[in-house]
């Protein structure tokens, strides 16, 4: 048999085991169901759907491209990629997965991308927000917001370097005037003339491009629930059944050669297949003695990304000619370099600041804006996400039974 037959064989098989193990503990999978959506409904959903909607009326007013032209002599040369994807990098940063891919996927339809370019940009432009870095990661699960600092920074420094080696992707697939290296310097009259032009080619009402940009990024933030609900179901089935446990034996003799403990081993194999239950069980098993440890491994789990998050990904780079296999290998070399800039960071960032060894009062300020700053915001955003996303899903609802109602044949006198 070929390889696609075994692929689909395999495929077959895999899905009929998981459909028995969720019969067989049903319990285990309502629980797991209940806790992706509880993070979706009071997390994801609200946080996400702000940038979704910002992002697609700024693409459709020109904006976008207007600031693709100010950042095309730094992200050009820099990155190989248009100006414009200094806004998703930006975007992608400050809202978190997947936004990166949301947008990257959307100038791709809008030609204001080539493929080659498409799969630069998504490979460095997928990160985690500070938010959820600061908030969940550093005072949430580990109750120590001083490591949000080198975790954020080693998590953005070793994107940047994914960045820097996948400018060298695709080079031979690139038109010949890429290659001669001449930008000039930005002109605001000529992006400001682009941006007019491109709002005068649009010829949609606001009221009607608003509406557009709320079906479009709630459509797309319920197709990233199911994801999460749905690799919470997997991953609870997985230790339920102790399959975890069979995998984490054969991952902790390789990462044994390079002294990590096997208390970590459980941890960062969840952390594979989704990120924030991963970060919360390394923070349990850390003691202060795997400190240092741990942190290598939440550097690596955030930047990894876990496969839920880029099975979100892979849907929705699949609507464009987009290649998934660029995104994956480059979250593989996130990872990476983000566990050797925590290697590297934690005594000047982390260590150094706890004993006091480096003076003046930017560590203590730092730290004090961690907790004074982040972790209310992310209380404020489980205490009131919910109504966020109720009143998203009861608008999106009303939009749709309007348009339905718009669409429905005239009754017969």
């Amino acid at each position: 048999m070929n390889r696609q037959k075994w692929t689909t064989i395999f495929a077959a098989l895999f899905i009929a085991a998981l459909t028995i193990l969720v019969i067989l503990h049903p319990k285990a999978a309502l629980s797991a169901s209940k806790d992706g959506l509880k993070m979706w409904w009071e997390i994801v959903f609200p946080s996400l759907l702000p940038f979704f909607i910002i992002s697609e009326l700024l693409i459709g007013f020109g904006i976008v491209k207007f600031i693709g032209i100010l950042l095309e002599p730094l992200m050009r040369p820099v990155f190989r990629v248009p100006g414009v994807g200094g806004f998703v990098w930006a975007m992608g940063m400050a809202s978190g997965f997947p936004s990166g891919a949301k947008l990257t996927a959307r100038l791709r339809q809008e030609k204001q991308l080539s493929a080659v370019e498409a799969e630069r940009l998504v490979s460095f432009t997928n990160c985690s927000n500070p938010l959820f870095i600061f908030g969940a990661v550093s005072v949430g699960f580990f109750h120590n917001e001083a490591l949000g600092i080198l975790l954020a920074a080693s998590h953005y420094a070793g994107n940047i370097m994914v960045g820097l080696i996948m400018r060298f992707h695709g080079r031979k697939d690139e038109p010949a005037w890429q290659e001669k290296g001449k930008w000039g310097l930005p002109s605001l009259r000529t992006a400001f003339s682009v941006l007019h032009k491109t709002r005068l080619e649009n010829k949609q009402p606001i009221g009607k491009m608003l509406g557009a940009a709320v079906s479009s990024s709630i459509q797309t933030l319920l197709m990233i629930g199911g994801f999460i609900i749905a690799f919470s179901v997997f991953n609870r089935i997985l230790s339920v059944a102790n399959a975890t446990d069979f995998l984490a034996g054969g991952l902790n003799a390789v990462l044994g050669f390079i002294g990590f403990p096997a208390s970590m081993t459980k941890p960062l194999l969840s952390g594979l297949f989704e990120i924030t239950l991963g970060s919360s069980l390394v923070s349990q098993a850390a003691g202060h003695d795997l400190l240092f440890q741990a942190v290598i491994v939440t550097s690596f789990i955030l930047a990894f990304s876990g496969f839920s998050v880029q099975a979100q990904v892979a849907s929705i780079l699949a609507e464009t000619d987009i290649r998934f296999q660029p995104f994956f290998i480059a979250r593989i070399m996130h990872g990476v370099f983000a566990s050797i800039a925590a290697a590297v960071l934690y005594h000047p960032l982390y260590l150094s600041w706890q004993t006091g060894t480096v003076s003046g009062a930017a560590p203590v300020f730092l730290q004090e804006a961690a907790e004074n700053v982040m972790a209310p915001a992310w209380d404020a955003m489980i205490h009131y996400g919910p109504l966020v996303t109720i009143g998203a899903l009861l608008l999106y609802t009303l939009m749709l039974a309007a348009g339905t109602g718009a669409n429905r044949p005239p009754l017969r006198k």
